[in-house]
């Protein structure tokens, strides 16, 4: 299969490129390398994959588009490129006859999207549209994108169900996911379009985002500096350790549609098994062989008190769900992120 692959310098996006690429799949990986965290570590990811980085330094996407080949895969080609530029969008796909499309490319963070609301609707709005509109004219097969579980909101009902109503985001940010769905149906019913979106729950690993809990954590605990422990701790986590969210989205991926399938999908993918947070913190103290000093702070705005993922769906079409247990999963953590930060 050709598949483009949009956001690949980030987290989930660069573990994804790799697996398929291993699997022998023709991948072209796309990303804007914006400044929303270091992108230095955007860089080393991509290097970690064989793109050469000061080749992506010093060219520029202007007129022709600029294939970066993958030095360890002969089959992964990357581009520096914005879904908000449409122009250069349109020439992607004019260039190449993809099967899938998988969008991974989005302005992330919930509490960011308070602060810079006009970066989520660029991005996570008119940069979708663009996709679909390119999937629309050039029949793309499958598109394959990124929801969140954030738009299951403050629900007290758990474990979270795809039939759950999703009608009060507490985030801008799970706003423009929720909008993704909805443009994704209608693409769907007017175009015939097969698309699945992926509700993620709290994803993490090696390689994550930096402004993500566990880094965040690890920092304050190597530096001896605070945790910063909303709602007072009274907070749970669906964790979902990314190697099995890239094996949900490689199956889905290569999986064909059955004709009983909706053309519009949505499905969970989480470990099913909420973490209370201080046992989270008390896991990765032990991983990292320090005690957190830890600040306990009121519930931030635009966060939710649990997610809890119901993957029955999931599993009842590629057979397979989420299974890495947190204890696992925060050894692979930590032990990157010794590596990675020399500690």
């Amino acid at each position: 299969m050709k598949i483009l692959i949009t956001g690949a310098a980030g987290f989930i996006g660069f573990h994804l490129a790799e697996s398929l690429s291993k699997k022998g799949e023709d991948i072209i990986g796309i990303d804007n390398i914006n400044d929303y965290y270091n992108v230095q570590l955007k860089y080393d990811r991509l290097a970690q994959a064989g793109i050469s980085i000061s080749k992506l330094r010093l060219k520029k996407n202007r007129g022709n588009l600029n294939y970066l080949p993958s030095s360890k895969y002969d089959n992964y080609c990357f581009l520096k490129l914005d879904i908000t530029d449409l122009k250069s969008l349109e020439t992607l796909f004019e260039e190449h006859k993809f099967d899938c499309v998988i969008n991974l490319a989005a302005q992330a963070g919930v509490r960011y999207s308070i602060e810079n609301p006009h970066a989520y609707i660029q991005s996570n709005i008119v940069g979708f549209l663009n996709i679909l509109e390119c999937c629309r004219q050039h029949e793309i097969e499958h598109l394959i994108y990124a929801s969140s579980s954030s738009v299951y909101g403050n629900r007290s009902n758990v474990p979270f169900s795809e039939s759950d109503p999703v009608d009060e985001p507490v985030s801008l940010y799970a706003a423009t996911k929720k909008s993704n769905e909805l443009m994704a149906y209608s693409y769907s019913h007017l175009y015939d379009l097969q698309t699945t979106g992926l509700r993620f729950f709290t994803v993490y690993g090696p390689w994550g985002r930096p402004d993500m809990a566990p880094i965040l954590f690890a920092d304050a605990i190597n530096t001896n500096s605070p945790i910063n422990v909303f709602n007072n701790g009274n907070m749970e986590r669906d964790f979902t350790f990314i190697d099995d969210v890239v094996e949900g989205i490689v199956r889905l991926t290569l999986t064909s549609a059955t004709k009983k399938d909706s053309k519009a999908r949505i499905f969970n993918i989480g470990n099913s098994s909420p973490i209370k947070l201080m046992d989270f913190i008390t896991g990765l103290e032990k991983q990292m062989g320090k005690r957190a000093v830890k600040n306990f702070m009121p519930m931030q705005d635009g966060d939710v008190r649990i997610t809890y993922a119901d993957s029955s769906k999931l599993k009842s079409v590629i057979e397979y769900e989420p299974k890495t247990k947190l204890s696992e999963g925060l050894f692979k953590f930590t032990q990157w992120y010794k590596r990675y930060y020399n500690n």
